[in-house]
């Protein structure tokens, strides 16, 4: 098996980081591991070696986060989409297992229904864009001035007093919870003003003050061709596991994996469960098929309805 490496590419002329690991046999796809808003794909880091066990495994800094250029950009679900394609094509792949989560999980369908010859399964982590209910603080983020506001709540000096009062309990024996440490290591990575720049171009393509403005639901019959898993912490309060339950009451053959006492971040909260059963699922499910037709897609002339979801048959979704 390879050892997990740190790689860089210039993708649609930025420069895109990413990790790869995973044994790379001879026609064996990859798993596309794509992470949630402020992340980065240090989230997978505990599982990238067990999901590479029989396969390559590549997990990406999305463009704005980590490691990867933070342009002015576009930061739609439709152009990370077109993205992840490009890196793909880069690195020689046909076709990919994409297992999304959060906003990676909307970036996964995106790319499901823009390029349906290429997806070959999906597993959609605590996935957005199954139902408008969002956390408060992401909706609040939304709001014009936020800013403003975020570099005071977010400033360095701020960042490092945490840091020492972190420490300070780590000596006598107090560590925080697995969900307390990822709140605060979003904290940390929103201490920059462009990684602030880009999160909240990112996030108000997707969420305002009401919730999620981007929803798949009325879609998903078009994923009849693709296996679908959704996996979801019982606990997540980020956004519902009920979202991933009212998808597969749309979809019926996709599977529904729940874990009791898990937050938002599975792949982090019980790593070792979670890699089990994403390799269960992929072991264990026949690929869609290669030729499936794009004309199943329906394309509108303008590339969005009327809520400001783009089409996915669209050549490059604009979320407004």
């Amino acid at each position: 098996m390879r050892t997990m490496q740190i790689r860089e590419a210039h993708i649609q002329g930025h420069l895109v980081r990413y990790r790869e690991a995973g044994h790379a046999s001879d026609g064996t796809s990859p798993l596309v591991l794509l992470h949630g808003i402020a992340g980065s794909s240090e989230d997978w880091a505990e599982v990238l070696d067990r999901l590479g066990r029989d396969r390559p495994v590549i997990a990406p800094d999305l463009l704005g986060h980590g490691e990867s250029a933070k342009p002015r950009a576009d930061y739609s679900l439709g152009a990370y989409a077109s993205s992840v394609r490009d890196l793909l094509n880069m690195l020689g792949h046909e076709r990919a297992t994409i297992v999304g989560h959060s906003l990676g999980g909307g970036i996964a369908l995106q790319f499901a229904y823009l390029f349906p010859e290429r997806c070959e399964r999906l597993v959609l982590v605590a996935s957005g864009g199954l139902g408008a209910e969002v956390s408060l603080p992401l909706r609040a983020a939304s709001l014009p001035g936020s800013e403003l506001v975020l570099p005071v709540i977010l400033h360095r000096r701020v960042i490092e007093v945490g840091r020492a009062i972190h420490r300070t309990l780590g000596r006598v024996g107090l560590r925080p919870t697995r969900a307390a440490a990822q709140t605060w290591v979003t904290c940390e990575r929103l201490a920059t003003t462009p990684a602030r720049s880009a999160f909240l171009h990112t996030l108000r393509s997707t969420v305002d003050v009401r919730g999620q403005r981007v929803s798949a639901i009325d879609r998903l019959h078009l994923l009849s061709h693709v296996p679908v898993m959704l996996a979801w912490g019982e606990q997540d309060r980020i956004i519902p596991v009920e979202h991933g339950r009212r998808a597969t009451a749309v979809l019926p053959h996709a599977e529904l994996v729940t874990f009791p006492g898990v937050g938002h971040f599975p792949h982090r909260e019980v790593p070792e469960d979670f890699a089990a059963t994403v390799t269960d699922f992929v072991s264990g499910s026949e690929p869609s098929p290669a030729d499936i037709a794009r004309q199943a897609m329906p394309e509108t002339a303008g590339g969005t309805d009327e809520s400001g979801t783009a089409s996915p048959g669209s050549a490059r979704p604009a979320y407004t």
